[in-house]
């Protein structure tokens, strides 16, 4: 389990004892606040804990959903956009999203031993078609076809509710009708 100063303090009392903890190998410090009980805690783990309003996002959910095989450079994670700019880590891009529609889609699924938040396929439809001319061509392509292959799991109802949040809405609608259903 991962844990920050403030939760090992409540655990363990006070500083002295959070090191003679580290020094008895019962906990490890990650890194500046964030501790486990594992020497070598999952990565996504260590990420939720430092940003746990953070939804993962585009290349990282495609990937955790296997809808590429492509495994991604840096984690994307989905932060509000009235929040200050949180990322010191050169690992973690992180994708400001207005407040009306940060929540829409959100989920959590468990993934090498962490519990993580993250976009539902459905809202994944939606950024993939949304971002298309962002994409390399042969990686959106991939992906479409995967969700092609998909399309039974998919919930049309959640489709057609979470696009009434985005402008171009009608658009994208008719792109994954076209592309995908």
């Amino acid at each position: 389990m991962i844990y920050n100063y403030t939760e090992l303090t409540k655990r363990y009392g006070n500083d002295y004892q959070i090191k003679l903890a580290i020094n008895n190998n019962e906990i490890w410090k990650i890194e500046e606040g964030i501790y486990s009980d594992e020497q070598y805690p999952s990565e996504k783990a260590i990420i939720t804990k430092k940003y746990p309003n953070a939804i993962f996002t585009m290349d990282n959910a495609f990937y955790y959903y296997d809808l590429t095989d492509v495994i991604p450079r840096k984690y994307s994670l989905a932060i509000q956009h009235n929040r200050k700019k949180v990322n010191d880590d050169p690992k973690i891009e992180m994708m400001y999203v207005s407040k009306d529609f940060f929540e829409t889609g959100r989920t959590i699924i468990e993934t090498d031993g962490a519990s993580i938040n993250i976009y539902d396929k459905e809202r994944m439809l939606i950024e993939l078609v949304r971002n298309k001319n962002q994409i390399p061509y042969d990686y959106y392509k991939e992906i479409i076809n995967n969700y092609r292959e998909i399309v039974d799991d998919l919930d049309p109802r959640k489709i057609e509710q979470y696009l009434k949040y985005f402008k171009n809405g009608d658009s994208i609608a008719r792109t994954i009708r076209y592309e995908v259903f």
